[in-house]
Formats: structure tokens, C-alpha cells, sequence
């Protein structure tokens, strides 16, 4: 390996010590203007640079941000895989650990709304970067007309797809769901178009206006996107995935016949991993067939620091990763895990109470001349010339996410950032609630039953005791679980935030175990301190007494019930 885990490792724990939890505090972004600066600094672009901002605006999808204070030296900072992941750990389905070495502790007890913080200042930042890449494709290439060259419509289309995707990583966490009461009339964040000349002066939009923005740009994809074929690249956005961009969009609005359709759409000649396929770790790779579309990590971009990675941090089996290395394991919430069923080939997606996932029958993890094998793996410290590779897993430890080599060291597996099976859940979810309940259990069941349990079978009243609207949402937290939707879910379906229940057994730390109900303000972000001062026009969020651990432990979710 180019940079042996053993020496980074140590060398990073003195960084961490100082910077994951309590020193956080003191890392503010870097000061100077964000939208002014960052966003018109660019009036005219050549075009001859064209076709480099089009892959740039890519591959920065799964990069560090490299700008300031923030460059290459930390671990919590990978665009926007690192963003669905700090989406998830606000929620209430993933638990880590509380030590001196969890980077994304802010997310797990809800101090990212803390306007100076470094996380939730990179989920903001590095969305607005990607809007001005975006942006700057769209200039570059210039008006699109009957008489451009198709590659070029197709590029400029997928630049108006990747600024609708933006604003989807946006508009759920700075302001109630745009479908209850009078929430779309409220202010969401600020829209930044080639039309943007005001920086200084440019104030939050509305939640509907931020959603006609991303059901616009989508659209124009959709429609500019016909005939393309990425060549089996899915790592490029092509009209299907256009189509489940929209889709989510639809769903967010309340639009569940344009969902259901679109979603429709997005499936076509995609089939679902079979219960075979998911009965090993996965979600590793763009070659999966059930992967819509995902981010391609190549070694250049993983190598740039290897701890800020998926792999290092999710994924369990890496030989280089912080997670392994600092016993630092991303685990399901019991409570969630209680409620599936043993027939469900996704039991084994995490260790049970007694440390067993039948996942982990048939592997072998090797590193420096040590081996272990099967259920070995979940329970032995792996050591190599006197480091420690592997601590113990935890009980729940998630073994759903696999690696190219367990064991390996590159950190350089892809990401899935949409897969076939979402668009089965939305499209069931969006025909029930369009009134075609028949025909969304219809959708729901061919999916369960087909490819994870084959003994389920939901009807029009719901599974399990809960309402078939809740078990929807049961079956996307499961088969959805880290991959970066559960929070924008709680959001969109009115939810309150249940970690755990009062009197019953946690795996959440004590300072984690948060409860929190669906209209509290603290689940809307706070804006940077830079964009508070530099852009008159934000207003910013205003919240009321962070949660304490503990409090609302009787309010519950209508699944872990």
C-alpha cells in the first residue's frame, strides 16, 4: 500500500484527539465571502474548458473540498458521499461510537447546527461548489439550439441534472417538508442560476421555489437527454436517472401520480439484486446491475487521503480504515433491527446481539500475513507489526457494505448514490397515496417478496401492525439504510426522530440517545457564519433548546413501536 495504515493511523490519532469532538468547535470556516466570491468569480467561461469542468464536476461529487484550512486533512470531509452519510448519522438508524475519535459526532448529537462547525459548514459549501461547476458547464458551452452537436446538449442536460441534485441535498434540511401546512411558502436557501448577479444580496427562496428550480432543471435533463447512451458509464447521468431525480422531487411535493410514473420510468431494464447477491457484503461497485447510478472512486481521488472515504468509515472491512482502526463501527439501531423479520436476507446485513451474521460465512480477511475467517471476523483484533488493523466489531455492526478485497487497503469502492430498488419503494409509496392502493402493495410485494423475504406478503391495511404507509417506510429504512435518504424521509413524511424508546435496551451511547419531535426547529441547519455575513439577504433559522439526551423517550415513529 502507498501509505501503510499502521504509521498514518498513529500519526492521525493526535490530529483526531485534538480536532473530532471537543476542538471541533474551534475549526471555523474559512472567513472571505461564499457566494460572492465563490460563485461570480467566474463571468465568462472558454469554451475550450469545457469538456474539463464537465468531468470535474463529477469526480468532485466524491472529493475532499481541498480549499483552506480543509485541504486533504480531514477524515469527515468527501463531498457528497460524506454529506448522505452525515444525513443518515442525524437520523435515527445508524449508531456509533462516542470516543475521542468520531469526526461526526456533531451529527450523531445534533451539534451540527452550530453556524461555525466544520460539517455541516462542508455539506453547504460543497453543495454551493457543485452549483457553480454546474453552472459554469451550462455557461461554457453556451445556448443550446437545433443546431448543436448532440454530445454537447447531452453534457449541458447533465449539468442542469447535477444542479437539481444540489438542491435535493439542500432543500430537506434547511426547512419543513414543502406538504404540510403552509411550508412551501416558506424560505428554504438561496437559488444561484446564471441569472444570479446579486451575491451580496441574495435571500433564501421559498421552499417552492427551490422545488419548481429542481422540477425545471430535471425537466430540461428529461427532455435533453433522449438518445443518450453513457456507454454503460454509471457514473454519468442519463435520462433514467433524470427520471429518479424527479421522482424524489415529486415525492418531496406531494406529487405521487407524477412520482409513481416517473419512478416507473427510472426502472426500466433495471432488475433488483437477488436475495443470492445481497447474502455477501455489497454496494461496492457500479458494475452491481441494480445500481442506477453512483459515484466511481478511483484510486487517484481515494488516495488523496485514504480516512476520507466511505470505505474508511461505513465499511467495515477495510485493512486501512479509520472505523476499523479506532473501533469506531456504524451500527444499525436495535430497535429498527428487532422489527425484521428472520426470513429477511437482510437480518444478516448486521451482526445479531450474539456478534453472528451468516454475511460473514466464507470470508477471509488477510493482511501482513494474518488471516481470519468467518465468524472470526467479527469478534478478533487484527494486529500486524504491532498495530492494531481491526478492532473487534461491535453487536449490530453493519457487514451490508462490502469491499473489492476484504481486507484491502485502497479505499477506493464506488458509491451508490440511486439504485432500482428506491424506485420501487417510491413508486409503491407513491400509488398508495395517489389512491391506487392495490396497486402499490402490489409493487411493494413483488419487490419483498421476490428479492429479500419470501415469505412477506403485505395487504392495503399494512404489515406487522404497522399501516401499509408505515411499512413502506420500514422497507426503505432497511434496504435504504446508509446510503443517505433516512433523514430526508423523516423530513418528508412528518416524522418525529426515534432513537429509542424509555425503559428499553439502547445501543445508542447515552449522549446520543436523542428523541426529538417532527415540528421541533432544531431539525432545520443553520447557515454558515461566512454566508450570514457576506449575503444580507439570509435570514437565518432560528431554534429554540437543543435537545438533551433522554427527553421524549415515550413519543414514538409508527415503525420501531
Amino acid at each position: 500500500m502507498k501509505r501503510t495504515k499502521y504509521i498514518s493511523l498513529l500519526a492521525l490519532a493526535g490530529i483526531v484527539a485534538l480536532g473530532s469532538c471537543t476542538a471541533i468547535d474551534d475549526i471555523k470556516p474559512q472567513s472571505g465571502t461564499l457566494l460572492n466570491e465563490q460563485l461570480n468569480e467566474t463571468t465568462e467561461v472558454l469554451p475550450e474548458r469545457a469538456d474539463a469542468l464537465y468531468s470535474g464536476m463529477y469526480s468532485k461529487l466524491g472529493d475532499p473540498l481541498s480549499f483552506g484550512r480543509f485541504a486533504s486533512d480531514r477524515p469527515d470531509d468527501f463531498g457528497f458521499i460524506m454529506m448522505a452519510i452525515s444525513n443518515d448519522l442525524e437520523a435515527a438508524d445508524i449508531s456509533t461510537a462516542d470516543n475521542d475519535y468520531n469526526w461526526f459526532s456533531p451529527c450523531m448529537e445534533l451539534s451540527s447546527r452550530n453556524a461555525d462547525y466544520a460539517n455541516p459548514y462542508i455539506r453547504y459549501r460543497g453543495v454551493y461548489d457543485e452549483v457553480s461547476r454546474a453552472n459554469d458547464v451550462i455557461r461554457a458551452y453556451g445556448e443550446i439550439t437545433e443546431e448543436t452537436a448532440p454530445e454537447i446538449r447531452y453534457n449541458v442536460a447533465q449539468a442542469y441534472a447535477i444542479r437539481a441534485f444540489c438542491y435535493l441535498n439542500l432543500a430537506p434540511y434547511y426547512q419543513f417538508n414543502y406538504q404540510y401546512g403552509d411550508n412551501k411558502n416558506l424560505p428554504c436557501v438561496p437559488l444561484v442560476t446564471l441569472e444570479t448577479t446579486d451575491f451580496a444580496n441574495n435571500p433564501r427562496a421559498t421552499v417552492e421555489q427551490v422545488y419548481t428550480q429542481i422540477v425545471n432543471d430535471l425537466t430540461y435533463a428529461i427532455e435533453n437527454l433522449e438518445g443518450y447512451d453513457r456507454a454503460g458509464d454509471k457514473s454519468k447521468i442519463d435520462q433514467q436517472v433524470a427520471y429518479g431525480l424527479r421522482a424524489r422531487a415529486y415525492l418531496d411535493m406531494g406529487k405521487y401520480a407524477e412520482a409513481a410514473a416517473d419512478a416507473e420510468k427510472a426502472m426500466e431494464g433495471y432488475v433488483p439484486a437477488s436475495r443470492e447477491e445481497v447474502s455477501k457484503p455489497s454496494f461496492y461497485s457500479l458494475s452491481e446491475h441494480n445500481w442506477i447510478w453512483g459515484y466511481d472512486m478511483t484510486l487517484d481521488v481515494a488516495n488523496k487521503f485514504p480516512f476520507a472515504t466511505a470505505s474508511a468509515w461505513i465499511r467495515s472491512f477495510s485493512s486501512n480504515g479509520y472505523s476499523t482502526g479506532t473501533g469506531t463501527y456504524w451500527r444499525i439501531n436495535n430497535l429498527l433491527y428487532d422489527k425484521i423479520p428472520d426470513s429477511d436476507v437482510r437480518k444478516g446485513w448486521w451482526l445479531d446481539e450474539t456478534m453472528y451474521s451468516p454475511l460473514l460465512d466464507g470470508l477471509t480477511w488477510t493482511i501482513g500475513g494474518v488471516s481470519v475467517s468467518g465468524q472470526d471476523i467479527a469478534t478478533e483484533q487484527i494486529v500486524v507489526e504491532n498495530s492494531v488493523v481491526k478492532m473487534p466489531f461491535d453487536t449490530y455492526t453493519n457487514v451490508k457494505f462490502g469491499m473489492n478485497t476484504i481486507g484491502g487497503v485502497n479505499n477506493d469502492e464506488d458509491w451508490p448514490f440511486m439504485r432500482v430498488e428506491e424506485m420501487y419503494l417510491i413508486r409503491a409509496e407513491a400509488l398508495v397515496k395517489s389512491g391506487q392502493v392495490d396497486a402499490g402493495v402490489q409493487v411493494l410485494n413483488d419487490f419483498v417478496r421476490n428479492y429479500r423475504n419470501p415469505k412477506y406478503n403485505a395487504t392495503a391495511s399494512g404489515y406487522g401492525g404497522r399501516t401499509i404507509e408505515d411499512e413502506i417506510w420500514f422497507q426503505r429504512r432497511i434496504e435504504l439504510w446508509g446510503e443517505g435518504l433516512s433523514n430526508a424521509d423523516t423530513r418528508r413524511l412528518n416524522k418525529p426522530l426515534v432513537r429509542f424508546h424509555e425503559g428499553a435496551t439502547s445501543n445508542f451511547p447515552e449522549a446520543y440517545r436523542i428523541n426529538m419531535p417532527a415540528d421541533d426547529t432544531w431539525w432545520l441547519l443553520s447557515f454558515c457564519t461566512d454566508e450570514l455575513d457576506t449575503n444580507m439577504g439570509i435570514v437565518d433559522n432560528e431554534h429554540g433548546a437543543a435537545p438533551k439526551a433522554g427527553q421524549y423517550g415515550n413519543i414514538r415513529d409508527g415503525v420501531t413501536d
